[in-house]
């Protein structure tokens, strides 16, 4: 069982923004989330393979943080998908907590071509210069990509999962829309509807009917950003579906939580409810066949 360590920090108020080096996928935190709290996780190597690897996509090697247990083979594919920071030291850990229960773990930088989303400064920067300029049927091929890497370097391409953390948790349940090969989803407070632009045609709610993966939705009561409504609307969407997968997909609100709360470097974080997420995103898996 995964048991997570905590990170030994200098004091929160001595990072700010100017302390930021870029430096290798998944070895530092994004600037825009500095300073980095407390309760920061951090999980060990110990048994593992773990680092940054080129996937190719198209007509990119794309960087991607892969996490999994030393000289295993034939292992069960989980894809993590980042919230708008990219691949920082926050979803490594992720990727190596899912390693240490024997996955084969693998988080894309699905920003690469826009540019480099650990290196702005404030969040709606990010959002100006990166993650509106990014297509949805970009990212859908590039994790096609990444399971087509992970089928072949010791994954079992027929045990593939995906788990992402807002606008990772948004990518989710579209993958689980697009891909015939995915078995599940986990979403983390995943934004459910939006505006239709060029780059976004669609969102969840919009292919509820589409789902070809059950899902598994993690949201919090208290999340200002993802209204209740909305989920109310998912609901009612995944059950008048004639889909399987939807009808089989499923959501747990955390009452007291925000949006976030998984994220244990930042201020939103709750343990309790990250805790009870996380056995819940494993087990949902397991029921799923993907472990």
């Amino acid at each position: 069982m995964f048991k997570p360590e905590i990170e030994s920090l200098v004091p929160a108020q001595s990072f700010d923004r100017r302390d930021f080096v870029r430096t290798a996928l998944g070895s530092a935190f994004a600037a825009a989330v500095m300073p980095v709290a407390a309760s920061t996780i951090k999980t060990d190597f110990e048994g593992l393979t773990a680092g940054e690897v080129m996937i190719p996509s198209g007509d990119l090697s794309m960087p991607a943080y892969r996490a999994q247990p030393t000289g295993k083979t034939n292992l069960p594919v989980v894809l993590v998908i980042s919230e708008i920071f990219g691949v920082h030291e926050h979803i490594a850990d992720v990727c190596r907590r899912f390693a240490k229960l024997g996955y084969l773990a693998i988080a894309p930088e699905l920003f690469v071509r826009q540019g480099d989303p650990t290196s702005f400064g404030t969040l709606q920067e990010l959002m100006t210069n990166i993650i509106s300029k990014v297509p949805d049927a970009q990212v859908m091929g590039d994790l096609d990509a990444a399971v087509k890497w992970a089928g072949a370097n010791n994954g079992n391409a027929a045990k593939v999962g995906i788990t992402g953390f807002c606008w990772g948790g948004r990518i989710t349940w579209l993958y689980c829309a697009h891909s015939p090969t995915v078995k599940a989803g986990v979403a983390w407070y995943g934004r459910l509807v939006g505006d239709k632009t060029p780059t976004s045609p669609a969102h969840p709610l919009d292919l509820a009917g589409q789902l070809k993966a059950p899902v598994l939705g993690l949201y919090g009561g208290q999340d200002t950003g993802i209204p209740l409504d909305t989920v109310e609307k998912m609901k009612a969407a995944l059950k008048q579906s004639s889909a399987p997968a939807a009808k089989a997909s499923s959501f747990v609100i955390y009452p007291d939580a925000p949006h976030a709360f998984h994220a244990d470097y930042r201020p939103s974080y709750r343990a309790t409810e990250a805790r009870d997420g996380w056995e819940k995103c494993l087990a949902w898996f397991r029921k799923q066949g993907v472990a």
